[in-house]
């Protein structure tokens, strides 16, 4: 049981999201855990909209209501919240507020939807204990953590993690300013800390290799290269069937680089977590 989160610092797009989308998903289908992917992103559905198209808002059918009233469900986040707030809370019960990817696999607990930002400061508050019950139900928790290092609460949740993978990209100031970060805040030096570059490009001349030493670092860093079609499967709900199609890829193919990468990833954080807990 192990909580593993995707961080990534500052407003620049490292694909972070579709990154930690794919290794779960893929997690689920070639190991035999019980996985928990969530966002503590405010009023974000990137994660939500890779796996389900958006669903349009369902009427209300009791003719009580006003005409055209929207039905609201305490589903997700907001539910659970409810529900711990009133000691009700088992790690059992959190897999009822998810919505259900692979039955008994992978499960998606959807992020905030708040009207206002002040209400999502309230609900995120829940998050570590929502994190402390799952890691007791499921044998993987990914979490996709907000961007940056301006509040405790993100601060709070990379401590409470197993793992922590820092998304990267091959610009060289985004490199250079992460290495800054590390020298200041020691815990992106322990040892449960990985490195990974999204939409990587084998063509650029900041390869996984040169990145690594420009970094002086002994370890191999993880890339995902950039897929048209798992893009496209992320902006339509599609990558469960993406992984499913691609379970299996001929060598000639052209997204058996995508594909190898993502599980050369997959094996290497579950080799780290094995590692790591041998170590406790």
């Amino acid at each position: 049981m192990a909580i593993v989160t995707f961080w990534s610092n500052g407003k620049e797009e490292t694909a972070k999201t579709l990154s930690i989308a794919a290794i779960a998903t893929n997690m689920a289908i070639d190991h035999n855990y019980r996985i928990l992917l969530l966002s503590t992103n405010y009023n974000d559905d990137t994660l939500e909209g890779c796996f389900w198209e958006k669903a349009k808002p369902k009427k209300v059918l009791t003719g009580l209501e006003m005409p055209g009233a929207i039905v609201e469900f305490d589903n997700g986040i907001e539910g659970l919240a409810k529900t711990i707030k009133s000691n009700k809370a088992t790690p059992e019960l959190i897999s009822n507020y998810t919505k259900i990817v692979f039955k008994d696999r992978l499960d998606v607990l959807l992020s905030i939807k708040s009207s206002s930002y002040d209400e999502y400061q309230r609900l995120r508050d829940i998050y570590p204990e929502i994190l402390d019950a799952a890691n007791q139900y499921y044998d993987l928790v990914f979490v996709d953590v907000n961007k940056g290092l301006d509040s405790e609460f993100i601060r709070d949740i990379l401590k409470k993690s197993d793992l922590v993978i820092t998304n990267l990209t091959q610009r060289i100031k985004i490199i250079d300013d992460f290495m800054a970060i590390r020298e200041k805040e020691k815990m992106f030096l322990r040892k449960n800390n990985m490195i990974l570059i999204g939409r990587y490009d084998r063509f650029s001349k900041y390869t996984a290799k040169n990145i690594a030493r420009y970094m002086n670092l002994k370890e191999e860093i993880n890339v995902i290269p950039y897929s048209t079609l798992f893009f496209e499967a992320c902006n339509e709900g599609q990558v469960a069937d993406f992984f499913l199609r691609y379970r299996t890829v001929d060598e000639s193919d052209r997204n058996a680089a995508f594909i190898k990468e993502v599980k050369k990833v997959t094996e290497r954080i579950d080799y780290k977590l094995q590692e790591l807990k041998m170590q406790m």
